[in-house]
């Protein structure tokens, strides 16, 4: 049987979002201010464009419930770092601010909140825009308050405000059919998603394959450049066979792209998925046909170099992640690389360990640009790419 649904309280969530606060060494109201105003804007921006596309947009309703989520998580954070909690806020909702009183043990759920059935998410309408508008307009008072330091010589008043954003902010999800659980939830997993507080591998994709399918556990590949006519050309060998084709840049400009081997392998390593290597080593699953032909197949191997180049022409930009470690990829890369991805099964994997191969891969492409080559060590068994 089933587990039996348990409504999510506003408790919960506090505790689980201040999990996740990578900016937790920051005691201030700065940050959080900033990113509540911030993802307000977002999810008016979300009505702009529905308005603005009324056919071609269709993810609105998904957006809002993520904008909504993100508004909540920001929220939270500064109701803490102001020395309220969430459940006090919702305690003292719809209550004149000199009644002021602490929460309960009693847990409050975000479904006691609103009505007890939320209909489907509807498109905008001129209700929810004005409210909307009346939440963008009490958080920005709420920053003119604390850029007077009238939060902090008076902290007594950020609860009252926060309250009355709360039931601003309740008053938008009920217009927008959009239940503020929900978006809870979405933010839960997305945060979670990026920045676990413990990390868990997922299994290999293909560990009930047969030997002789398997992606290698470790493996040893050199890969080096060399000039051929004139002409320089990256080689790959392992156990002494040449594998793959010899590489260029295929590109009016050069920019070592020829090396990009490299990020296929950090994805095996790391993920355990490469169609583009099973194709190089002749490790398609054939004893699964479905498997061989949707997850290994051509499309799968487009979808893998399209990822591959997409985040080469972000990475260009950002210096090949020189000096940048885990926790600081932009989430927003994350996000369209888990889009790019989606319906294969490497889709499984979090955002955490997606950053994690793409900078073992970019660490490795970062030492051939030097070197101009190297030995690259698989070890899927220990999530670790290596060069030597």
């Amino acid at each position: 049987m089933a587990d039996e649904f348990v409504p999510l309280s506003v408790q919960q969530f506090s505790r689980e979002a201040i999990r996740t606060d990578r900016r937790s060494d920051d005691g201030s109201l700065n940050f959080p201010l900033l990113g509540l105003f911030g993802e307000v804007g977002s999810l008016l921006a979300e009505v702009k464009k529905k308005q603005r596309d009324k056919i071609a947009y269709l993810a609105y309703a998904e957006a809002v419930t993520e904008e909504l989520g993100d508004v909540l998580w920001y929220f939270n954070l500064v109701a803490i770092r102001g020395g309220v909690t969430f459940a006090d806020i919702v305690t003292n909702l719809h209550q004149d601010g000199d009644d002021w009183e602490s929460a309960s043990e009693e847990a409050l759920t975000f479904d006691a909140l609103q009505p007890s059935i939320i209909g489907p998410p509807k498109s905008p309408t001129e209700a929810f825009e004005n409210t909307l508008i009346e939440l963008a307009a009490a958080v920005g008072r709420l920053m003119d308050k604390h850029a007077k330091n009238d939060l902090s010589h008076d902290p007594s008043g950020l609860g009252p405000s926060l309250a009355s954003i709360l039931e601003t902010l309740i008053r938008s999800a009920n217009e927008a059919g959009v239940s503020l659980e929900a978006a809870a939830v979405k933010n839960r997993h997305k945060t979670l998603d990026r920045w676990p507080v413990e990390k868990n591998y997922p299994c290999p994709f293909d560990e009930d394959a047969p030997f002789e399918e398997q992606l290698p556990r470790h493996i040893k590949i050199e890969i080096f450049e060399r000039s051929v006519s004139g002409k320089n050309y990256v080689f790959q060998t392992c156990h002494g066979l040449n594998i793959g084709d010899r590489l260029t840049d295929n590109a009016m400009t050069p920019d070592d792209y020829r090396f990009h081997d490299v990020f296929h392998y950090a994805y095996v390593a790391v993920l355990g998925w490469s169609p583009v290597t099973r194709s190089l080593f002749r490790l398609k699953r054939k004893s699964q046909p479905t498997i061989d032909e949707a997850q290994d197949g051509a499309r799968a191997k487009l979808i893998e170099e399209g990822v591959t180049t997409w985040i080469f022409g972000q990475a260009m930009n950002m210096e090949f992640f020189e000096g940048r470690v885990p926790g600081e990829l932009p989430f927003d890369l994350l996000k369209q690389v888990r889009q790019f991805v989606s319906g294969y099964e490497v889709s499984e994997c979090p955002a955490w360990l997606w950053e994690r191969a793409i900078l073992q891969g970019y660490a490795a492409f970062r030492y051939l640009r030097e070197h101009r080559r190297g030995t690259i060590v698989i070890d899927m068994v220990n999530r670790r790419l290596d060069i030597e």
